[in-house]
């Protein structure tokens, strides 16, 4: 069985920094484009960052030139260097991968992890 689990999240202030970390483990003969979400109270689910196998990157406008996005693919993992922190980045952030296991390849979700930036 194939998990994703998600580390790294807390409170800073305005301003500061976070690293997020997402580790797949289990039955994986693969693991294709990595993603990270995220959902403010009372907002729809948004695509933040993704990564594809190859390294290739694509960010929501609201997070260029702050958040890099960056995998491991020895750890089967994906980073989400988060800098210059705003209030409204505050939400709860999950990561998204397309798995392979031995028989195909679907999508799984991380538990989320919370940000929160205080002004």
């Amino acid at each position: 069985q194939v998990q994703l689990v998600e580390s790294g999240g807390g409170l800073v202030q305005a301003g500061g920094s976070l690293r997020l970390s997402c580790a797949a483990s289990g039955r994986i003969s693969s693991v294709d484009a990595m993603r990270w979400y995220r959902q403010a109270p009372g907002k729809q689910r948004e695509l933040v960052a993704g990564i594809s196998s190859g390294g290739r990157t694509t960010y929501t406008d609201s997070v260029k030139g702050r958040f890099t996005v960056s995998r491991d693919n020895a750890k089967n993992t994906v980073y989400l260097q988060m800098n210059s922190l705003k209030p409204e980045d505050t939400a709860v952030y999950y990561c998204n991968a397309d798995i392979r296991d031995d028989v195909r390849t679907r999508g799984y979700w991380g538990q989320g992890t919370q940000v929160t930036v205080s002004s």
